[in-house]
Order: C-alpha cells, then sequence, then structure tokens
C-alpha cells in the first residue's frame, strides 16, 4: 500500500516516519522547498527522541521519500493523509482550516480512483464532510472514501505513543475506507490495542473533547495547589491520593505554571468556540482557559514579588523555554507569557533551555541567552525552574548558589524539596506546598 502524508509537520512527520517503520511505502509532501531539502539529507528540523533514528533508517531502505512534487506524490497514493497545520483563528478562537481545504482541492485534481482521503489534522465538527463535499464539488467523477484518524501524540513520547497508543480512532462512512484503515493499523493488533471505529463527527469530537477534559484535570489541579498554599497543605500529596481513585487516575494532576504547546490552547479556544456556534457552550472549557491563561501571568507576579517592592534592574535567571521536556516547542509555552510581564517590570533576563532556545529567540526581545543552567544563574537576584528537563533535576546546588547574586528560587514544577534548599540557603518557593 503506498501512503501519502500532506504536511511535514510534527504530526506529519512523526505518522510518515512510524508508518513507514510498520513497512508501507510513505511519501511525505510538503511546500517547503528548505524543509524537504532538509529532510532528504537526513535531517530532523524538530526534536523528538529518536526520530532521527527511524527515519534514517526507513530512508535508506527505501520505504520513507520526502518530495515538493505533490501530484506525482498523490497520483500513486492508495491512502492520503492530510496532516497541516490548524493553527487558531485570531478573534473567535476557531480552527483556521484553510491549509485543509486547499489540501482537499489539490487532492481532487490529482488522486487516483479508489484513493482515501484521511484527515490527521485536528479539526472541528464537520470538516470531513466539508473536504468530501470539496473534493466532489472539484473533480465529481472521482472515487474516493473519506476517514477521520485523530492524532493522540504527546510531544517527547511521539514515537511511542504512535507505536503502542492507548487507543486508534477512526471516523468512517464505508467498507473501504474501514478496510483500509484496519490494514494500515494491523501491526497494532498483535499488541491488541484497540481500533475505534466511528462516524466522522464522532472521530472529530473525540479528539477534541480528550485534550479539553486533560487540560480540564491541569487546571483543576493548579486551582487546588492555589488552595493548598493557603490552607498549609500539600498539593502532591493530595494529587497523589485523589490520582488512586481509579475513576481520577494520576496522570495530568501536576500543578505548575499552567498548559501550552501546539495542541491544549488551540484545541481548547476551538471546542469552546464550536459550543458558542452550535448552541451547546461549553462552560467549562471557557474556564479553564482562562484560568490557564491567568495562571502563567500569576507565575511572572510570584517571581516579582521575591524580587521586593522595586524590581528594576535585577537580574532573574529563566530555566527552561520549551512548554514541557524533550521537545524544542514553544508554542503558548508559560515562559513566553512569563518573560514579558518580567521586562515590562524592569527585569534583567537570563535563560536556558536544552533544545527550545532556538525556536523561543525570535519571539523574545532582549533575553540574554546562556550556555548552561549555571550561566544563566550567574549574578542572578532569582531563579525560575520553568521547564522540567532532566539537567535540571539534579544541579550542583552549592555551585548554583555561588554563581548567583541573591538566594530566591521560584520553582514552578516542584523538582526539588523545600527543606533540602532552604538548608542550602535558598529562599525556595514551589507550587501548591505551604
Amino acid at each position: 500500500m503506498k501512503v501519502v502524508m500532506i504536511g511535514t509537520g510534527y504530526v506529519g512527520l512523526v505518522s510518515g516516519v512510524c508508518f513507514s517503520e510498520f513497512g508501507f511505502d510513505v511519501t511525505c509532501v510538503d511546500v517547503d522547498q528548505s524543509k524537504i531539502d532538509t529532510l532528504n539529507k537526513g535531517e530532523v528540523p524538530i526534536f523528538e527522541p529518536g526520530l532521527d533514528t527511524l527515519l534514517d533508517r526507513n530512508t535508506k531502505a527505501g520505504r520513507l521519500t520526502f518530495t515538493t512534487n505533490f501530484d506525482e506524490a498523490v497520483s500513486q497514493a492508495d491512502a492520503i493523509f492530510i496532516a497541516v497545520g490548524t493553527p487558531s483563528r485570531r478573534g473567535d478562537g476557531e480552527a483556521d482550516l484553510q491549509y485543509v481545504w486547499a489540501a482537499a482541492r489539490q487532492i481532487a485534481n490529482a488522486a487516483k480512483p479508489g484513493v482515501v482521503i484521511v484527515t490527521k489534522s485536528t479539526v472541528v465538527v464537520g470538516t470531513n464532510r466539508k473536504v468530501a463535499e470539496i473534493i466532489r464539488e472539484e473533480n465529481p467523477d472521482l472515487d474516493f472514501s473519506i476517514a477521520s484518524n485523530p492524532e493522540f501524540l504527546r510531544e517527547g513520547s511521539a514515537l511511542e505513543d504512535f507505536m503502542r497508543p492507548d487507543r486508534v480512532v477512526v471516523g468512517v462512512e464505508d467498507k473501504r475506507a474501514e478496510e483500509v484503515m484496519r490494514n494500515l493499523y494491523r501491526p497494532l493488533f498483535l499488541r491488541e490495542t484497540p481500533i475505534v471505529f466511528t462516524g466522522l463527527e464522532d472521530a472529530e469530537l473525540i479528539k477534541y473533547a480528550a485534550n479539553a477534559f486533560l487540560a480540564v484535570k491541569i487546571s483543576f489541579i493548579n486551582e487546588v495547589a492555589n488552595l493548598c498554599e493557603q490552607v498549609g497543605g500539600n498539593v502532591q500529596q493530595v494529587a497523589s491520593a485523589i490520582g488512586l481513585d481509579k475513576r481520577i487516575g494520576g496522570k495530568f494532576l501536576h500543578a505548575g505554571p499552567g498548559f501550552g504547546g501546539s495542541c491544549f490552547p488551540k484545541d481548547t479556544r476551538a471546542f469552546a468556540a464550536t459550543g458558542e456556534k452550535f448552541g451547546a457552550p461549553q462552560r467549562l472549557v471557557e474556564a479553564v482557559i482562562e484560568v490557564n491563561e491567568s495562571r502563567k501571568a500569576n507565575m511572572a507576579e510570584r517571581v516579582l514579588a521575591k524580587l521586593g517592592p522595586d524590581p528594576k534592574g535585577k537580574t532573574v535567571c529563566i530555566l527552561g523555554v520549551a512548554f514541557k521536556p524533550n521537545t524544542d516547542d514553544v508554542r503558548e509555552s508559560p515562559t513566553l507569557a512569563i518573560i514579558p510581564i518580567l521586562q515590562e517590570a524592569g527585569v534583567i533576563v537570563r535563560a536556558h533551555d536544552p533544545e527550545g532556545m532556538d525556536q523561543a529567540k525570535p519571539q523574545l526581545d532582549n533575553v540574554i541567552w546562556c550556555s548552561d543552567a549555571y550561566d544563566a544563574a550567574e549574578g542572578a537576584d532569582a531563579l525560575a525552574l520553568v521547564t522540567e528537563w532532566n539537567e535540571y533535576r539534579a544541579l550542583d546546588m552549592n555551585r548554583l548558589h555561588d554563581a548567583m547574586n541573591g538566594d530566591v528560587v521560584v520553582d514552578m514544577r516542584n523538582v526539588y524539596q523545600p527543606d533540602d534548599m532552604r538548608a542550602k540557603g535558598f529562599d525556595y518557593s514551589s507550587i501548591g506546598r505551604a
């Protein structure tokens, strides 16, 4: 079976590489010539652990190719995946689907009869039917099937999530699409992975509902953390205990500076906008969006409060700009909100991240980018640990203390123990631990 992946962003590239690892003949298509040139050199334009190894193995095996020649690739495909970006639309928060529509029009004029067209991008309900409508308008004679196959990939763990998923969700309307999708995911049957077949609308809703629910858990535990701080509680103990309830589960109950990344912020906005559009407002999700945005600003205010009444001219060390460890993705990272607030107060910012600095530099002005955590801490009056990279989990605290001008540490990920940090001479504060 020949597979074409339209779009070599995070989802498209990971999915294309993984399908080729399953043994399929995969062609990844993109309009960005420089990106395709990079991939054809064997270089990966994103940071995802293990992806470079799989890409190298499958390109050498001849199962994985990259091109900008859309029509040639699509004309030979048995299954075409649309994996283009669907960013939030300014103003109303709805997903911007212009790239999906453009891909559908191009597919209509190049695909062969019998093809199955699969939407991999995260799209609002009704999108797949609109894709089918566009294709029929462009080419009424084309025989094709439509499918919805939302992704559930966590950045930093994407290969594991693709190869060993909790479930695979596929929305279909006919037996041909179901058969093709079963064949594509047949390797997972050996691991007894649930393959959930639904209608198109259900598949679209499942993706948004899943991400919205996880975002709810994050914002919920952050609100609980605030209460813990006021009453002398410990949010880690509270989260651990409630997470033992199988109805709740312990995942995503880690208090911190709020969620970011390419999925949760835009997907919650799109889900809320969809509810408003169809007269079924998602009030809980709307509250989560508000809580999360205020959470990021609150983190900056915590740091400023530790600097005293006049923070102007003082220096803060920021550790971590990626929204989570094991990725270089800084999209809607809490750090992108925290640093400008500090700078507006006249604070000098020194920062480090193992992978995300190149992505963050165009979005943050007047930041002193440093070679490592100790370099970033040099002369700092306060240090804020924002992203819990492994290399920040066992820092030499004596060396750090000697490098700093002050002794304030704001641990936004609860990496360290309060008693240990105070014994080292730090004015230490964390999240939800009084």
